[in-house]
C-alpha cells in the first residue's frame, strides 16, 4: 500500500510540478519514471515491453502493455491494449480498451468500447462500464456491468448484475450464480448459454401513475421547474465573468492552450479525470491518508467546475477572435463572450444523447488546458531545435 501511495504522489508531482513526461508535450515520445519498483509512463504513444516489478501507471494516446506487471496497473488512453499478465488489479479507462491477458485480482475498467477477451482469466471481481462491452474471459468472482450493449460469452463463477440498453448471453456463457439485469429490451439468450441461479429482470425506475409527470430540466435531472438548472447556468456565467475579470492573462493562456493544443488538453484532462479519484480512493483505504483524500476530492470537484468554465472561456475567446478580432483583447468583450459560451454549452448540454458528451468534452478539455498551463514549457531554444 505504501508503494501505491508513493506512486500516486509521484503522479501528482508529474502533473503539477512538471516531470519529463509533462515537458514532452509537443512530441509523441513517452517519458518514464521509476520510483522504487513502481513505474509510470506518459506520452503520445506508450508501450510497456519490459517487465514491471511493482505497480504501473501509464497514460497516452495509445497504450500497449506487452510485458508482465507484478503489481497493480492504472491505465488511461485513447486506445488501450493489455496482452501481458497483471498479477494485481487493473483500473483503466479508454476510448477503446482491449484486455486479453490473465489478471490476478480485480478488474475495474470503463470506455467507449471494452473487450475482455478469453485469455483474460480474472482472479477476482469485474466492474466494467462502456458504450459497448464484450466479456469472454473466465471470471472467478462477481461481475457488475453497465453499458449500451453488453455481451457475456464466458464462464462467470459468481453473480452477474447488468444495467444496459441491451443484454445478451452468448453460446459460451456459463453463469454459476444469479443473473440480475435491468434493460429496456428483453434478455437475448443463446440456447447453449446456462445460468445456474435465477434470472431476474430488475424493474426500471419510473414515475408513479397517479403523480403528475415532472418536466425534464434538460440536464438529465427531473425537476418540477426548469428554474434550478438555469440558476446553475447563471452561476457558471458569473464564475466565467469573474475569472476573466480577475485573471485576464491566465484565462487568455488557458484559451490559447485549448486552441493550439486541443489534443493534449483532452488527453491530460482525461488522465486527471480517471487518476485523481483512484488516488483519493487509495488514500482513503490507507487510513492515514484520509485527510489528504478528502481534500483531494474537494479540489477535484472544484477542478471539474473550473474545467467546464475554462472550456467556455476558450470557446468564447475563439469566437471573439473570429468575429471581432479588434475586440479580442478587451476584457469587457472577453467577459461577454465567455458568458455567452457558457450559455451555449448549457443549451448543447440539454440536447438528448449529445448533451452528455458535450459536457464531458468541455470538462476534460478545460482540465487538460489548466494542467498544461501549470506544467513548465521546455526552453525556447530546445523547442526550436526539436521543431
Amino acid at each position: 500500500m505504501t508503494n501505491r501511495i508513493g506512486l500516486v504522489l509521484a503522479l501528482a508531482l508529474a502533473l503539477l510540478a512538471g516531470t519529463p513526461g509533462t515537458q514532452a508535450q509537443d512530441t509523441p515520445a513517452a517519458a518514464a519514471r521509476r520510483i522504487g519498483a513502481d513505474t509510470f509512463v506518459f506520452g503520445g504513444s506508450v508501450r510497456i515491453d519490459q517487465p514491471v516489478t511493482g505497480d504501473l501507471i501509464a497514460a497516452g494516446g495509445n497504450v500497449d502493455v506487452d510485458a508482465p506487471v507484478a503489481g497493480d496497473a492504472m491505465l488511461a488512453g485513447g486506445n488501450l491494449r493489455v496482452t501481458a499478465k497483471v498479477e494485481g488489479s487493473v483500473h483503466a479507462g479508454a476510448g477503446r480498451l482491449i484486455l486479453d491477458a490473465p489478471i490476478g485480482r480485480n478488474v475495474r475498467v470503463g470506455g467507449g468500447q471494452v473487450e475482455i477477451g478469453p485469455l483474460a482469466a480474472i482472479g477476482g471481481n469485474v466492474t466494467v462500464g462502456g458504450g459497448q462491452v464484450t466479456l469472454r474471459a473466465p471470471v472467478k468472482g462477481n461481475v457488475t456491468v453497465g453499458g449500451g450493449r453488453v455481451l457475456i460469452d464466458g464462464v462467470v463463477e459468481g453473480d452477474v448484475v447488468s444495467y444496459a440498453g441491451r443484454v445478451a448471453l452468448g453460446p459460451n456463457a456459463r453463469l454459476g450464480g444469479t443473473l440480475r439485469y435491468r434493460s429496456g429490451d428483453e434478455l437475448v439468450r443463446d440456447p447453449a448459454a446456462t445460468v445456474a441461479g435465477a434470472v431476474e429482470r430488475l424493474a426500471t425506475p419510473g414515475q408513479r401513475a397517479t403523480a403528475p409527470a415532472p418536466r425534464d430540466s434538460g440536464w438529465g435531472v427531473h425537476a418540477p421547474r426548469a428554474g434550478p438548472a438555469w440558476l446553475w447556468t447563471a452561476g457558471l456565467m458569473a464564475i466565467a465573468a469573474l475569472l476573466v475579470a480577475a485573471l485576464p492573462v491566465t484565462s487568455m493562456r488557458v484559451a490559447e492552450g485549448l486552441r493550439t493544443r486541443l489534443g493534449w488538453s483532452l488527453l491530460w484532462g482525461f488522465v486527471a479525470l480517471v487518476c485523481i479519484p483512484v488516488a483519493a480512493l487509495i488514500l482513503l483505504i490507507s487510513i492515514i491518508g484520509i485527510p489528504v483524500a478528502l481534500l483531494a476530492l474537494l479540489l477535484y470537484l472544484a477542478l471539474l467546475l473550473v474545467g467546464y468554465v475554462g472550456s467556455a472561456i476558450g470557446l468564447g475567446q475563439w469566437a471573439l477572435a473570429r468575429l471581432r478580432p479588434d475586440a479580442a483583447q478587451r476584457t469587457g468583450w472577453r467577459i461577454g463572450a465567455a458568458m455567452a459560451a457558457v450559455l451555449l454549452l448549457a443549451l448543447l448540454g440539454s440536447v438528448p444523447f449529445v448533451g452528455g458528451l458535450v459536457a464531458l468534452l468541455a470538462v476534460v478539455g478545460g482540465i487538460g488546458a489548466i494542467i498544461l498551463l501549470m506544467a513548465p514549457r521546455p526552453p525556447h531554444g530546445a523547442a526550436a531545435r526539436a521543431a
